[in-house]
């Protein structure tokens, strides 16, 4: 997973984000550790300077995985809401390879398996900070 994108999230989504993962530290879940390194190479910004083209936290997005062309329209949400119809957990693998990405730009990804997938974002559909919701 060499050659990684440029991500940018806000400092809540970080700060959120790092409460859940402190709080199921010890449970030995897969690909925390590549949410960590993920939030590790963030650049951080606050929430009203997200650009209304970023993946952020509760975004409804759409995703090619490439390899397939297989088109995904999901909402990444923390994981109180995982498995509601439309979502994505960013607890799994490709909810964490969506975060901080931009419209047009991709990621290679290693899912359950090993096997390496190569996202690319291709619309933001809904952002709660475009729509001036700093808080969700």
């Amino acid at each position: 997973m060499e050659n990684l994108p440029r991500i940018t999230i806000s400092s809540l989504d970080l700060s959120r984000l790092e409460q859940i993962i402190a709080q199921i530290e010890n449970q030995n879940l897969p690909h925390i550790d590549a949410l960590r390194r993920e939030l590790d190479r963030a650049d951080v910004v606050e929430p009203t300077q997200i650009p209304a083209d970023l993946v952020t936290m509760n975004s409804t997005v759409r995703f090619v995985e490439e390899a397939t062309q297989a088109d995904y329209e999901l909402t990444l949400v923390y994981p109180d809401r995982a498995g509601e119809t439309g979502t994505i957990s960013i607890l799994l693998p490709v909810g964490s390879a969506l975060l901080g990405l931009s419209i047009g730009q991709s990621i290679d990804w290693q899912v359950p398996g090993g096997r390496l997938i190569r996202l690319r974002i291709v619309d933001v559909l809904r952002q709660p900070e475009a729509m001036g919701d700093y808080h969700l």
